[in-house]
């Protein structure tokens, strides 16, 4: 039997309510904070595609009014679960915007994990959008993603990950971080986002690294998931050096 869910957050952001919209409502501005690859048909109708390790969510288009609202659902599946999707945006002084989400719909027999991981996931991109925005302005990025499941528990894969970024200790904001991927030039930055056990992010010169653990109930996966603004980016020769970054991680 399906749950009736609501999910609600708000968020400031650095950037006028024409930049935040760039962000929300084009493939190339979602794909610069948000997981996957992003299509989007302009328009009340329109169709989004969202695309991540083989598997296509599409929805429709439910209102469009640049600058201030878009909203989409996906049509229910066989089991009635559907999910519904409305960003509002409202300028705020000195170019400074609120952005309000709202996720809605019918979730399956396993609604509390889902809907809790929904939250915390929202939290994760909203930091990220945040980040976008203020230290990324009128750029966009090529996202590039890895995937590894059977990482051993949250403790196991935090401590694997701290000490693959040079942090010693629990990894906290502020945190500076240096370490290498073969095959890509050293990387060196901040942690600009710390949600243990869920996620942690790292923010470079010209990129946003995202580190997202599923939880042992939803498959014990960690999830890479980057933004890259760097100029002649090839994302998949990048996805590959992160998948043996990954792989070599000591986890499992």
């Amino acid at each position: 039997m399906g749950h009736d869910f609501e999910l609600r957050r708000d968020v400031e952001l650095a950037a006028t309510p024409e930049q935040v919209w760039e962000a929300i409502a084009t493939g190339p501005g979602i794909d610069s904070w948000f997981m996957g690859r992003s299509e989007i048909e302009p328009g009340e109708g329109g169709r989004t595609r969202l695309t991540l390790a083989g598997h296509v969510e599409e929805a429709t288009i439910t209102a469009w009014e640049p600058g201030k609202r878009l909203a989409d659902r996906t049509e229910p599946a066989p089991d009635g679960t559907f999910m519904a999707l409305e960003y509002l945006i409202e300028g705020r002084d000195q170019g400074s915007t609120t952005l309000r989400l709202v996720q809605s719909g019918v979730l399956g027999d396993d609604w509390e994990t889902e809907y809790e991981a929904m939250g915390v996931g929202w939290d994760m991109y909203l930091g990220t959008l945040a980040a976008y925005l203020a230290h990324f302005p009128g750029r966009t990025a090529a996202p590039v993603w890895a995937f590894r499941s059977g990482v051993g528990g949250a403790d196991r894969v935090w401590a694997a990950v701290a000490g693959a970024l040079g942090v010693a200790g629990p990894i906290a904001e502020g945190d500076r971080v240096r370490f290498t991927v073969d095959g890509l030039p050293p990387i060196e930055g901040v942690v600009d986002l710390a949600g243990l056990p869920t996620y942690v992010g790292v923010r470079t010169a010209d990129a946003l690294h995202r580190f997202l653990y599923s939880g042992a109930e939803r498959g014990d996966v960690l999830v890479l998931g980057h933004h890259v603004f760097a100029a002649g980016q090839d994302p998949a020769r990048a996805e590959r050096a992160w998948q043996g970054w990954l792989t070599a991680l000591p986890v499992g």
